[in-house]
């Protein structure tokens, strides 16, 4: 009788269950938990789900593919904190700084400040003795160096599912030339990748250029949920 019971009652407890669990999946955490573990790389989690990501920042890097930005690299002293170039002129790494601000981020101000404590663990590339607030920022190894620093560095893939909207991608696009960009929330035509907000020469703009050159950095600033080490 008393197994006869449990079995009466085990359809009840898998709809039970059933409910539950399909409450539990609406919650991000458990989703992140669940159904974002990237077994190639044994890291746990690493993908955050689409509604864990900064829609400020997206929206951001977005916008800044509204401005007419004339591509230019030259040296100008700017103010600190919170100092930028004329807004008719601007870099690769100008449409990051630009974009960060809009969520209370001073890259200037970051990279700054770790220079200062720990000048030594920055490139030398240029011959700098020193920090310089107007330039630090604006080069993109020291912007990759400052994210690795803030343990926002995530794993390199060659799938486009573990780049996320909000991401920040740098790469070498050949003999040394650094560039970097943000990942949006917008897809390209497929729908299988998303585009990319950046200034490579003609402005900022979106692309689909994700894989277009060898990736050498992939970072999540304020990273949310940190890879485990």
């Amino acid at each position: 009788m008393k197994d006869r019971r449990i079995l009466g009652m085990r359809p009840w407890f898998i709809v039970l269950l059933i409910i539950v669990t399909a409450g539990l999946s609406q919650t991000s955490r458990f989703r992140h938990l669940v159904f974002s573990w990237n077994w190639t790389n044994n890291y746990a989690a690493y993908a955050l789900p689409n509604d864990e990501y900064d829609t400020t920042l997206v929206r951001a890097a977005i916008e800044r593919t509204a401005h007419d930005v004339r591509y230019d690299p030259a040296y100008v002293t700017i103010s600190y904190p919170g100092g930028d170039v004329p807004d008719t002129m601007g870099v690769c790494t100008d449409v990051i700084i630009r974009s960060y601000r809009k969520i209370g981020i001073d890259l200037q101000k970051g990279v700054h400040e770790d220079m200062k404590l720990n000048f030594d663990a920055y490139p030398k590339i240029w011959g700098l003795k020193r920090p310089n607030t107007s330039i630090d920022h604006r080069r993109v190894p020291n912007l990759m160096t400052f994210f690795r620093r803030e343990g926002a560095a995530l794993p390199i893939s060659d799938s486009s599912a573990d780049y996320r909207p909000g991401d920040i991608v740098a790469w070498n696009l050949h003999a040394g030339i650094l560039h970097i960009g943000i990942v949006t929330d917008r897809t390209n035509e497929s729908g299988d990748r998303f585009l990319i907000a950046h200034n490579i020469g003609a402005g900022p703009e979106l692309e689909d250029c994700l894989f277009d050159w060898k990736i050498i950095g992939h970072f999540r600033y304020p990273l949310k949920n940190k890879v485990p080490a």
